[in-house]
């Protein structure tokens, strides 16, 4: 048997990738966050087939599930949030099927922050104003984070912040990222991105958290920082559709 990590997206169904649907329509035992995953994207799940929300259980009894499906020689569908590469738990789930002998694959899926990006209509690597993207979290009462992984350091780079858990420490983020990017500096929080209950909320630096406190929005929320969230920042257009500078691609047209 095998187990699969798949990553769901960030909410929406729709955005279920075709390998994935195909595998949990296959796999007789689905595992799903259920915190973070709606019943409708495990909706695929054949009619007969062990579906169980794993929001309330543990490290042990999810891998209890697995040695069960194991000893019966059935495929587990385990469907994580977004991609499962971020912020998934599964390094941990692994070292158990390694230590057990248990095969296991992983299927991408969507990530949050670029179902966020797509919501707010943006892109975020724009030319000369952020060429980078950095994905971090704020650690909160989750586990801590490794000495120099701090947003002052990232801050440094001026690079577009994609901020996980955050939420509820808004002041504490304004505190640490205004002497870099200024008071100015364009925010976006996306609270359950791809979710029917979708909400955007923009504003800046100095009053991003009055909005969200207005908005009552205490958790499932993506922080997006940066000056390429901009709406007015006159950016020169790229090298790549440049007909001035060709590429192997597209050569250099001649004169007549």
């Amino acid at each position: 048997m095998t187990v699969y990590f798949i990553g769901a997206g960030p909410g929406d169904p729709e955005l279920l990738t075709l390998k994935a649907a195909r595998v949990i329509g296959a796999c007789p035992v689905c595992l799903y966050a259920g915190s973070l995953v709606p019943e409708a994207v495990v909706a695929c799940a054949p009619a007969d087939a062990l579906v169980m929300d794993t929001a309330p259980m543990t490290l042990d009894d999810t891998h209890g599930v697995i040695l069960a499906a194991h000893a019966k020689g059935q495929d587990v569908a385990r469907v994580h949030s977004g991609d499962p590469s971020l912020y998934g738990a599964i390094a941990e789930q692994i070292r158990r099927l390694k230590a057990d002998g248990i095969d296991y694959q992983i299927i991408p899926g969507v990530p949050a922050y670029a179902a966020a990006a797509a919501a707010l209509g943006t892109e975020l690597t724009v030319p000369e104003v952020a060429q980078s993207i950095i994905l971090t979290r704020m650690s909160m009462k989750s586990t801590g984070m490794p000495a120099g992984e701090t947003l002052e350091n990232f801050a440094r780079s001026g690079a577009t912040l994609a901020i996980h858990l955050g939420i509820r420490a808004l002041r504490e983020i304004e505190r640490q990222l205004v002497p870099f990017y200024g008071a100015d500096c364009p925010v976006a929080v996306i609270y359950r991105v791809g979710w029917p209950d979708q909400m955007i909320l923009r504003g800046r630096l100095s009053d991003i958290h009055a909005q969200v406190r207005a908005a009552k929005i205490t958790r499932t929320a993506l922080i997006l920082v940066g000056p390429a969230l901009s709406e007015n920042h006159g950016f020169p257009d790229s090298a790549l559709y440049d007909a001035a500078k060709p590429h192997v691609l597209r050569p250099r047209v001649k004169a007549d």
